[in-house]
């Protein structure tokens, strides 16, 4: 796992890694689609598995895994190994570390802005029951984001540029230190979005580490052996707890958040690996078969489904041996490359088979996979689906050239911010103002139709953030 010579990371030129754009796109819908579909007596596996049906109440004993669980941990790999791909780029313009230190702490602002204004414009913490007001209010917030985040043309003129984003800011403040919300309290640091404020996070340590560590990848994961002893000690009376616990600013941080650099340190990783891919210029005839790439791809994915159903199901031996005689058949499929792009698949598969195995030798310890408090093996075994479903996605993209079919995913995952607002921020506030919200409500009623109904959101905003996306409108922090 160690990288022995000390070759030096700079940034690609002719390709792009569309498989990564696809990751994200495929996390940040899932988590959408997560979020909007309805409570109720849908089967456990639709939601998160510590939020039961038919009351959803919180249940931190009970193990368990389903997909609601992964899109997180998959948003937060892609996250980690887009970090090689920016920073380096940024080394090979000649930029000082000093340089790339601004830009990662201004990046961290702009995420732990983006956290707090966020939730202090979400229609449904303005009110339980939003009405037009409130409506008006998350779409006001939503055009503030676009000033504020839109990356503007270079070809602007500079007073241009600077009064577009002088006016998101100055209407961001504006909301922020007017807005009342339903128990009569205004502005406040802790009003925030939590999944953005750990993204924050780890974004900020995340790149710190890989650039200490650029030329070592066993030092890097050296730190996350540290970052596991603190882990453990931290259950346990003494100094190490003490400093687990202690934050200045619990606000934006929390040494708990950082236990999710389990899952972003080895998504740095694969971003290394595609980094050398995308910078080899030569080509060779494969070695492999038509064949062979495809078993891999419904096997990573498959093997993903299982472990999906048969810890949710609690069988944890069967999942053991099932998972590893997956793996050997895969570490075969991958055995005598002869090119970058069969080294790339190589590589993302058995990193990926080291910390699905690693994470089910944890399966037992803490009472069995859990989000919520996230356990060892939670972090471990969705880094490995996370290499795993990079590698389907590679083979899918980079080697039978299906962007066509996953060209939706790519978008979005080009523009997530844009999809993670869209919904309660632009397309319920729209159907609301005219009045289409609650027709759509009376024509899906029940679970199943309710879920419908949440596939319809996905989309809508799915097509929405493509059609952005395609006019090379982003948004960046």
């Amino acid at each position: 796992m160690n990288r022995s010579d000390n070759q030096s990371l700079t940034a690609p030129t002719a390709r792009r890694a569309l498989s990564l754009d696809a990751l994200r796109g495929f996390a940040i819908l899932t988590m959408v689609l997560s979020g909007v579909i309805p409570y109720g007596i849908l089967p456990s596996w639709m939601y998160h598995a510590q939020l039961p049906p038919p009351d959803h109440h919180f249940n931190p004993g009970l193990p368990g895994l389903t997909w609601v669980d992964l899109v997180f941990p998959l948003f937060l790999f892609a996250l980690g190994a887009a970090i090689p791909l920016a920073l380096s780029r940024r080394l090979e313009k000649g930029q000082s570390y000093l340089s790339i230190l601004k830009y990662i702490l201004e990046r961290g602002f702009l995420l732990g802005f983006f956290a707090i204004f966020l939730r202090h414009v979400r229609p449904h913490v303005l009110d339980n029951t939003p009405e037009s007001a409130d409506w008006l209010i998350a779409l006001a917030g939503f055009m503030i984001m676009f000033a504020i985040f839109t990356r503007l043309p270079h070809s602007w003129k500079n007073w241009i540029r600077w009064t577009v984003k002088g006016l998101g800011w100055s209407g961001a403040i504006i909301l922020l230190v007017t807005l009342t919300y339903p128990d009569g309290t205004g502005f406040s640091l802790y009003r925030s979005d939590i999944i953005i404020i750990v993204l924050t996070n780890v974004a900020v340590f995340g790149s710190l580490i890989w650039l200490l560590t650029s030329h070592s990848i066993l030092l890097r994961m050296g730190i996350l052996g540290i970052l596991l002893g603190f882990r453990l000690a931290s259950q346990h009376a003494g100094w190490v707890q003490s400093v687990w616990e202690f934050s200045p600013v619990p606000w934006i941080y929390k040494l708990y958040y950082l236990q999710y650099l389990f899952i972003v340190l080895p998504g740095t990783v694969a971003g290394e690996f595609f980094l050398k891919w995308m910078q080899s210029n030569h080509k060779k005839n494969s070695s492999w078969s038509p064949g062979r790439f495809s078993a891999l791809a419904v096997l990573t994915l498959l093997c993903i489904i299982m472990l999906l159903v048969l810890l949710q199901a609690r069988l944890s031996w069967q999942t053991a041996v099932l998972t590893i005689i997956l793996c050997v058949v895969i570490r075969w499929l991958v055995r005598n490359p002869v090119n970058e792009m069969e080294q790339l698949l190589k590589s993302l598969s058995e990193w990926g088979i080291y910390f699905l195995i690693a994470g089910l030798i944890f399966e037992p310890y803490e009472g069995g996979i859990k989000k919520d408090k996230s356990t060892v093996s939670y972090y471990l075994v969705t880094t490995g689906m996370s290499f795993f479903l990079l590698t389907f996605f590679s083979v899918i993209l980079d080697h039978f050239s299906g962007k066509k079919y996953l060209k939706l995913l790519i978008d979005n995952g080009q523009n997530p911010m844009i999809a993670y607002v869209g919904i309660a921020n632009f397309i319920w506030p729209v159907l609301g103002l005219l009045s289409l919200d609650s027709f759509i409500l009376q024509i899906t009623p029940g679970p199943w139709l309710g879920f419908l109904r949440g596939v319809f959101y996905t989309l809508l905003l799915a097509f929405m953030v493509s059609i952005i996306t395609r006019n090379k409108i982003y948004w960046k922090t």
